[in-house]
């Protein structure tokens, strides 16, 4: 960009299409679920930046983060009010509205600092890109572990962009999709229409990112999975009487009880609100259920208690694997509770601001060390818990530990008629293609889905009814790229991209304190007239 260049739009056309840009962003995520839309969200948020002041470039990010979220999170403010809501959404828009600003200066000192074309077409996008993707690594990491909700890949689960991520993982999708979106962008502005190579960067790309197929997994036999949506009362703010939710379980698994050669039955998160391990009539009542089913192993969900002083106890998120006469003969605690929601972080702290929330979570969830896998008999299982599937190291971890399907247990029922649930379903669907396995994602109250390695559904549940699937569920082997490379990517990309943008900035430094008057009214590469 040349030292005299202006924005691209002004400041009264900025602020509406930032603004524009976050609805139009979240129309292509579930429940609208209109995947290209991304790209003209992308499109529209990357446009505002270009040539803003620092300040500005702050500014219209925020903008577009903040509307971004406070349409696509409003789930959050179904029981709790408008707080926590806007709490999460405002914060999480400072960390958008940071990576406008390095988005702002990627587009001032790389055009600045390195001349020609092809690196208007190549690196600028690639620098925009890996910043974006920076943007979403931080947002997913920090604080208290990061909310990795939302991510531009997460908009593709069911577009042909999708089976990218078996290659490069959810976040190498979200890098592609940005490019894409910069380098036509770039294209556009350079005005090149007769020069059909420069639109080389774009097609390659998007031709790979469409055509190549999802890495091939290896077939390993099935496995019959009974999975049980109980439709019980299992909100946090649900009116309900000790068991009841267990009770709703089993009159759904009924049903199915005489089915022939099931090789696991599965209950979602929440679905034993008595812990079998310390109440005996509980753990006859699971004893009796697994022989009804051959003695299958089962699969459920309570909370678990360590400790024995009221000032030692600690509680968990647990999963169990049940087996008639033995009990809980393996256990995974959720890897990820929720802050703000099954755990407060820094309490006294918060207590400051808003006592009557935080006092309304008395018990805090410890997060487990367990390994996320269960070994059947039959098959190895990997395993997350209602948010543990946004994190990328559950998942990962599983398949390196051998698992050959995957079993997703969640509670929707704090967001029933909100698009939380399918915004966590398209999720599910893309961690099926990245690790090359099938998926049983079974929740409280839905949606419930068996999907296969390619992310396409295969039974399913309506939503707010209680219902139970039993699915011949394909098992396969052998590790995706994805996994292979696994934290490799996004280090990679966060590195690079940080690196290339100082160095951008040391370059325009440099070439600034050499250039003439001259030099500057042309512009930097004599690409581009001063006023673009």
């Amino acid at each position: 960009m040349p030292l005299n260049a202006r924005p691209l739009l002004p400041w009264w056309a900025a602020v509406p299409t930032a603004v524009l840009a976050g609805f139009v962003y979240d129309w292509a995520f579930p429940d609208v679920g209109i995947w290209p839309l991304a790209f003209v969200g992308i499109a529209l948020a990357l446009l505002v930046q270009v040539g803003r002041s620092a300040w500005g470039g702050l500014l219209v990010g925020y903008l577009f983060g903040a509307t971004f979220y406070l349409v696509h999170v409003d789930w959050t403010s179904r029981y709790l009010g408008p707080v926590p809501w806007l709490a999460l959404s405002l914060f999480e828009a400072l960390f958008v509205a940071v990576g406008g600003l390095a988005i702002t200066l990627a587009y001032r000192w790389l055009p600045r600092g390195v001349g020609g074309r092809w690196m208007r077409l190549v690196a600028l996008p690639a620098l925009v890109a890996g910043l974006w993707t920076t943007r979403e690594i931080a947002i997913g990491t920090i604080p208290y572990g990061g909310f990795p909700w939302a991510r531009a890949a997460h908009s593709q689960a069911l577009s042909p962009f999708a089976e990218t991520v078996s290659w490069v993982g959810q976040l190498g999708l979200s890098f592609v999709m940005v490019f894409i979106t910069a380098a036509v962008i770039e294209w556009v502005r350079l005005a090149r229409w007769r020069d059909l190579r420069t639109l080389l960067p774009v097609v390659v790309v998007t031709v790979v990112a469409v055509v190549l197929p999802a890495w091939p997994t290896q077939a390993a036999g099935e496995l019959r999975v009974a999975s049980v949506q109980g439709n019980g009362p299992a909100g946090y703010f649900d009116e309900r009487e000790r068991g009841e939710v267990l009770e709703s379980q089993v009159e759904a698994t009924v049903p199915i009880l005489d089915e022939e050669g099931v090789d696991v039955l599965l209950w979602p998160e929440g679905s034993v609100d008595i812990d079998p391990t310390r109440d005996e009539a509980t753990a006859r009542l699971l004893d009796s259920i697994a022989e009804r089913l051959d003695d299958a192993p089962f699969v459920v969900n309570t909370v678990t208690v360590e400790g024995t002083q009221e000032d030692d106890l600690r509680f968990f998120n647990t999963s169990l694997l049940w087996r008639a006469g033995e009990g809980a003969v393996d256990r995974y605690s959720k890897r990820h509770p929720v802050p703000f929601g099954e755990y407060i972080p820094d309490r006294d702290f918060y207590m400051l601001f808003a006592p009557d929330l935080i006092s309304l979570v008395q018990r805090g969830y410890s997060p487990g060390t367990e390994t996320p896998v269960f070994d059947l008999g039959d098959a190895i299982a990997g395993l997350a818990i209602c948010f543990d599937v946004i994190y990328d190291d559950v998942i990962w971890e599983g398949a390196r530990d051998g698992a050959e399907l995957y079993l997703f247990q969640t509670n929707n029922a704090d967001f029933r008629g909100t698009d939380e649930n399918l915004q966590q379903l398209a999720i599910a669907r893309l961690r099926a293609i990245e690790t090359g396995r099938s998926v049983v994602n079974i929740s409280t109250v839905g949606t419930s889905q068996v999907m296969l390695a390619d992310g396409s559904t295969i039974d399913s549940l309506p939503a707010d009814e209680p219902g139970a699937m039993v699915t011949d569920v394909p098992l396969r082997t052998g590790a995706t790229p994805a996994v292979v490379l696994g934290e490799w990517v996004p280090a990679m990309i966060l590195v690079l991209s940080l690196g290339g943008l100082v160095a951008a900035g040391v370059l325009a430094r440099r070439r600034a304190r050499r250039a003439t008057p001259d030099d500057e009214d042309a512009g930097p590469s004599g690409d581009e007239p001063a006023s673009v």
